[in-house]
């Protein structure tokens, strides 16, 4: 069996797909089909019982997400999200938005995750300027009137 650590997580163990050869350089690993793994590894800690940091990590990266990104979507600090890494203490409803974003997002379904980075825009843009026009038809934003 091969102890997968190259992902980050140190529970992971592989009992077949591994190739290994000699090189000039030493020992050389091959994983077959590593996206493959690691949709199955996703999948599986989405699907466990709370995560720790460095699932939490997992998770994060295997969506392409910056620290700072996922703070922004969650309405929190890219420290906060690197302490929940670091530590584990992760709070329960910023661990359920990651598996859901995470099971939308690998199965081709990232209405969720659109969803929440709508309202993380909407978020950023609290306290413009409003504007409102009175028409025929009652009250619009004044941004329709041109229309």
């Amino acid at each position: 069996m091969y102890h997968y650590t190259e992902s980050g997580l140190r529970n992971v163990w592989l009992e077949n797909g591994v190739t290994k050869r000699k090189t000039a350089h030493g020992t050389a690993t091959a994983i077959q089909d590593v996206d493959g793994l690691h949709k199955v590894i996703g999948r599986s800690l989405a699907q466990k019982g709370r995560l720790t940091g460095t699932e939490f990590r997992f998770l994060r990266k295997e969506l392409d997400l910056s620290q700072h990104r996922l703070a922004d979507l969650i309405g929190t600090t890219e420290q906060t999200v690197a302490l929940w890494e670091k530590r584990g203490k992760i709070p329960k409803t910023a661990d359920r938005m990651l598996r859901a974003i995470y099971l939308e997002t690998i199965d081709g379904n990232v209405k969720l995750k659109e969803m929440i980075e709508h309202t993380a825009d909407l978020d950023r843009r609290e306290g413009e300027k409003m504007v409102f026009h009175d028409t025929e038809r009652g009250w619009v934003p004044a941004q329709l009137v041109a229309a």
